[in-house]
């Protein structure tokens, strides 16, 4: 393969604009056969400012921001969501969440799936990773 030629059998990755860089080994986007693989996404800021302090009602519009600038630069859509994975610090946000998220997603109604956890990294209250299509 010459120049910057993709290989069609292998993913495309990339980390689109409006979010900060990822801070490990990974892409925030995976895209192969159709797909978007949005990778879990925290409520950190485009700038990289990680709002740990904030509330969680702020952390989690902030999480669905990243998400939607995620799909949106992979080309896709909330309207193309397949499934959507939350983590969350505590079960007790699951009301508060829901309803943010019923205002976020509008008519789209992905599969869902709500877990709590013990704790996520830098004591953040919200993970969201998604599954869309192209």
């Amino acid at each position: 393969m010459a120049g910057n030629e993709h290989d069609a059998r292998l993913p495309r990755t990339q980390n689109p604009a409006g979010l900060a860089t990822p801070g490990g080994h990974y892409s925030h986007v995976a895209i192969a056969n159709g797909l978007v693989f949005v990778s879990g996404q925290l409520p950190i800021d485009a700038q990289g400012q990680k709002l740990t302090d904030a509330s969680f009602d702020v952390q989690a519009e902030q999480v669905l921001a990243n998400l939607k600038a995620a799909l949106a630069g992979a080309g896709s859509s909330v309207a193309q969501l397949v499934q959507v994975r939350v983590y969350i610090a505590d079960i007790e946000h699951w009301v508060s969440f829901n309803q943010i998220y019923a205002r976020w997603a509008g008519e789209a109604r992905p599969a869902r799936a709500i877990v709590p956890v013990s704790g996520l990294h830098y004591g953040l209250k919200i993970e969201v990773e998604a599954t869309a299509m192209v």
